[in-house]
């Protein structure tokens, strides 16, 4: 069994973490290559609380358990670096790989989970209906170079006429990601690729 620690859900909101959960969970199952390969999410609120408990599933293996990493990058992702390099590097995480564990037992969202939406914008404008403002998302040749606050920038304003529907994160969130489509996301993004790649082949 695989076991993704993933951030997301606020840590203190078991409604907040079932709802990660469980998008997470439609995410995977709309890739019908991972058929009998569905990994376990694990909701843990923020970043660091992700890595803790990640590095207590390491620490106390349990037999046929393969423990997974998934965060966002936060920033741009330099070439030729390894998810643990970058997340070593990072100023506020400088975290390092435990011992025992492989590179790729971390995999990121480059640079946050909204990127992966914006790879599907018919699913976002299905999602958001009639008053999503297409416009207003550029049309980005390499997603994984945008930085995070171009990413949110752009959500705000494509959903700013859509009411309750304006893009926030928590609930509406997990609702988007439950509805978007793995192969758009593989196909915009290298580092979602390579973790559908390891859940895959495992």
């Amino acid at each position: 069994m695989v076991k993704v620690y993933v951030e997301g859900g606020a840590q203190d909101s078991a409604l907040e973490r079932s709802l990660c959960r469980q998008a997470f969970s439609r995410f995977f199952s709309a890739d019908p290559r991972l058929k009998g390969k569905l990994p376990r999410t694990v909701p843990c609120g923020g970043r660091k609380a992700a890595y803790n408990a990640f590095l207590t599933e390491v620490q106390s293996p349990k037999p046929g358990v393969l423990p997974l990493l998934l965060v966002d990058s936060e920033t741009n992702v330099a070439k030729g670096k390894t998810v643990w390099g970058h997340l070593k590097s990072r100023p506020g995480d400088e975290w390092d790989k435990p011992e025992g564990v492989m590179d790729d037992q971390a995999f990121l969202m480059v640079q946050v989970m909204e990127t992966w939406f914006i790879a599907d914008r018919e699913a976002m404008a299905l999602f958001f209906g009639p008053d999503f403002r297409h416009a207003s998302i550029p049309a980005w040749p390499n997603l994984e170079e945008i930085p995070k606050r171009s990413i949110y920038e752009s959500l705000d304003k494509a959903t700013a006429d859509c009411g309750a529907r304006r893009y926030a994160k928590g609930r509406l969130s997990f609702d988007l990601l439950g509805n978007i489509s793995p192969g758009k996301v593989e196909a915009a993004s290298p580092h979602a690729r390579e973790l559908f790649e390891r859940l895959r082949n495992r």
